[in-house]
């Protein structure tokens, strides 16, 4: 019985490690937690929400300086979330 209850705190805490973090809700230490996140991105992030909450991804590149598709794609892969959705690209245009 103790080794099921040790197998599901260690699942517990592994699936913890993945879950999303939505740029409205982290704070300073979570957004710098972020792999390409650093102090001057994370303080840019920080002062755009006080003015308004990112409504999604596009509003969130317009509003960050810095902040292109590239980078909101490796944010997302890195687990962050914007009003709970991951970063999508454009599809490329056709020729």
């Amino acid at each position: 019985m103790f080794r099921k209850f040790l197998t599901l705190i260690a699942f517990l805490s592994a699936l913890s490690c993945y879950a999303a973090l939505d740029i409205n809700k982290a704070s300073e230490a979570e957004l710098d937690s972020i792999k390409g996140i650093g102090p001057g991105t994370s303080s840019k992030i920080l002062a755009e929400r006080k003015k308004a909450v990112f409504k999604d991804w596009n509003d969130f590149i317009s509003r960050v300086q810095g902040i292109g598709d590239v980078k909101a794609a490796q944010f997302s892969v890195e687990g962050v979330t914007v009003n709970g959705a991951a970063f999508k690209a454009a599809p490329a245009a056709k020729k």
